[in-house]
């Protein structure tokens, strides 16, 4: 059974900001292709660490909602480790989402 899903992703953009779209759309073909539904994706914009990760000291962050199996979350993790783009992601479960009834 799907689970909702939020995954919140900062990248790597150092001297490749002009294909932060195309790294996005590389991430959301991985989930697509582990059989995730992606619900919505959302571009935060790049933003100023608080402190230095990985050596940098700003990220584009990607939040991205997703209807998965709860089994490929470690999969996902494991993929997404070994792209040099990703710096940092954390997954969150969601609340089902609530379906309104209309008379």
């Amino acid at each position: 059974m799907k689970k909702r899903y939020e995954a919140f992703l900062a990248l790597d953009t150092r001297g490749k900001e002009e294909t932060i779209k195309e790294t996005i759309e590389q991430i959301e073909k991985t989930l697509k292709a582990e059989g995730a539904e992606i619900e919505q994706v959302q571009r935060l914009e790049k933003r100023e660490l608080s402190y230095a990760l990985k050596h940098m000291n700003s990220a584009y962050f990607v939040n991205i909602i997703f209807a998965a199996d709860p089994l490929i979350i470690t999969k996902l993790r494991q993929k997404l480790k070994l792209d040099e783009s990703v710096a940092m992601q954390n997954y969150m479960l969601l609340p089902k989402k609530k379906v309104e009834v209309t008379a």
